[in-house]
C-alpha cells in the first residue's frame, strides 16, 4: 500500500534535528492525512492511534473524518515525524505482511520482551518510538 503524498510530506523530517510546530492549514492537513493513512495501512483501532498520536479519542476522530482545523504542536510534529519514518523504514525492509502488520504483531526481540511494537510506543511515547524507528534503521542494514 503506498500513502500518496508520504513522500512530500515525509521529506522535510528526514535526518532532522529538531522538529518545528506548525499551524499552516495545508501543511496540517498533509501531515494528519498522512499519519491516518499510515493508521489504516497498520489497522490500528482509533484508540490506538489516538494514543499513539497522543490525542483525545475526539480530536483522532475529526483528524480521521478530515475536518481537523488546528494546530501540530512539536510533540506531534515529532510523533509524525516517526510515524511516518517506521512507516516508510518498514515498506523498505519487508515485502508481505510484515510490512504493514509488524507493528502491531508479538516481537521477541531485543527491547521488546514479547510486546508488540505498537504497545511499547504507546506506553513509552516518544522515546520509544524513536528507539523503534532506530530498531527498524539497523535492521535495514543503515543506523
Amino acid at each position: 500500500m503506498n500513502i500518496p503524498g508520504l513522500q512530500e510530506v515525509a521529506q522535510p523530517f528526514a535526518h532532522t534535528a529538531a522538529v518545528t510546530p506548525t499551524s499552516d492549514d495545508a501543511r496540517v492537513t498533509a501531515i494528519v492525512k498522512a499519519v491516518v493513512r499510515t493508521a489504516v495501512a497498520w489497522e490500528l483501532t482509533n484508540r490506538d492511534a489516538a494514543s499513539l498520536f497522543d490525542v483525545p479519542i475526539a480530536t483522532w476522530n475529526r483528524m480521521k473524518a478530515g475536518s481537523y482545523h488546528g494546530r501540530l504542536d512539536q510533540d506531534k510534529m515529532t510523533r509524525a515525524s516517526l510515524i511516518l519514518g517506521i512507516y516508510k523504514g518498514l515498506r523498505l525492509l519487508f515485502d508481505g505482511p510484515l510490512t504493514y502488520g509488524w507493528v502491531t504483531r508479538q516481537n521477541a526481540g531485543s527491547g521488546f520482551h514479547g510486546q508488540k511494537p505498537l504497545e511499547v510506543m504507546i506506553n513509552g511515547g516518544i522515546p520509544a518510538m524513536m528507539a523503534v524507528r532506530q530498531h527498524i534503521d539497523a535492521l535495514r542494514g543503515g543506523l
